[in-house]
């Protein structure tokens, strides 16, 4: 937290997004309500394959595939968001019920943020996620490449290998997730360079990143385009909640606004530093991590801005074994 800042005791709600499946996920919030299976059966229904069955059982290589998780990962919050409305706020779905100081989520998990701020419907959202995931997908299929987290570099100094690999491809920044942590993606080449040249400025380590592509990169330009009709007609709404955007880190309240940012999320870095160091700034006591595992818990320790961020599924679990 910021000091001096004013303490809010109204938890923020952040979502992770791809990476933060694993097999086997879900089962217990499956288990938890009638209402969180129905959402996983609309995802069979509308998506056309059974995502509980690969989220339960695998293989694992499916459950990674970008067109898989990226739905899972979804239908994973919002099934958890289900169960927390039937035990917090009795009456509503989705969250809706649920006080907060702000939301926001990495990448994917920015559309689940909307659901829970009432700017998107659940339908919608899981339409788009669908096809968000099918055209990142081909995208990867189309233009290989790959990502390279950068540990312990400062951005210019990242920014200044990235710009001395431009000449072997296109490559880019694409995640600012913590102090010392940057990913770059683009394609195999310029990743070897930039990696090569980060090293040369002083970093600590350079780490391949087990992905389908290079996300958050002009090498997404595909799925950009048709994505972008999708996105154009989708009903979107101002925020319930102050809702926190990847691509500026800042707060974004207007409806058109938000949907341009999302349209340029899928080739823009994604500013996760920042929106934490926002939320902090607003005093807030704690972050709830509403999804599979604990990828958000894990970046907020390197941020130490102050701001805790607990497992809603583990408190949940934890609640219900010690009632």
């Amino acid at each position: 937290m910021v000091e001096g800042a004013t303490i809010n005791p109204v938890p923020a709600y952040i979502f992770p997004g791809q990476g933060a499946q694993a097999v086997g996920m879900a089962d217990w919030v499956l288990s938890a309500s009638p209402s969180a299976k129905r959402l996983f059966d609309r995802g069979r229904e509308v998506l056309g394959f059974d995502v509980e069955r690969i989220c339960r059982e695998g293989p694992e290589g499916e459950l990674n595939s970008t067109r898989v998780s990226q739905p899972a990962i979804f239908l994973h919050s919002m099934a958890l968001l289900e169960v927390l409305s039937e035990r917090h706020a009795p009456g509503t779905s989705l969250g809706q019920g649920l006080p907060a100081s702000g939301t926001a989520g990495l990448s994917l998990g920015e559309y689940s943020a909307l659901v829970f701020a009432g700017c998107l419907g659940f339908e919608e959202a899981l339409e788009i996620v669908g096809a968000r995931g099918r055209f990142m997908q081909e995208a990867c299929d189309l233009e290989p490449g790959g990502m390279v987290s950068i540990l312990g570099l400062e951005p210019a100094k990242v920014q200044q290998a990235v710009d001395r690999a431009r000449a072997l491809g296109p490559i880019g920044i694409a995640n600012l997730n913590a102090p010392g942590q940057i990913v770059i993606s683009g394609t195999k080449a310029a990743l070897d360079e930039a990696s090569k040249a980060a090293k040369e400025l002083g970093c600590r380590r350079a780490i391949p990143l087990r992905v389908a592509g290079a996300y958050h990169s002009p090498l997404m330009a595909s799925a950009t385009a048709k994505l972008s009709p999708l996105v154009a007609k989708a009903r979107i709404r101002p925020p319930r909640v102050p809702f926190y955007a990847n691509v500026t880190g800042g707060e974004v309240r207007e409806p058109e606004e938000i949907r341009q940012l999302l349209v340029r999320q899928v080739e823009s870095p994604v500013l996760w530093e920042a929106i934490f160091r926002a939320l902090a700034g607003r005093g807030v006591a704690r972050a709830v991590e509403t999804g599979p595992g604990r990828v958000l818990a894990g970046l907020a320790r390197s941020i130490d801005c102050g701001l805790p961020v607990v497992s809603a599924e583990e408190e949940e679990i934890s609640r219900k074994v010690h009632a």
